[in-house]
């Protein structure tokens, strides 16, 4: 069972994450030939002040 974790900041629609899993999904099951049925995809949001840039937070670069 392919599991696959992505990191990102927050601020993503649900249509966006949504169309992402299925990216995700069918780029694991061409790749690997697992069964869709098997793919297993993890999103993590974090604030943009957790995020850091050069020594900078996200959120302070405006991000």
């Amino acid at each position: 069972m392919p599991i696959i974790q992505v990191h990102m900041m927050e601020g993503r629609s649900d249509a966006q994450k949504e169309a992402l899993i299925a990216e995700i999904t069918a780029a694991v099951v061409h790749a690997l030939g697992a069964p869709k049925e098997s793919v297993r995809v993890l999103i993590d949001e974090m604030p943009k002040q957790h995020f850091g840039i050069g020594g900078v937070s996200a959120k302070a670069l405006g991000r």
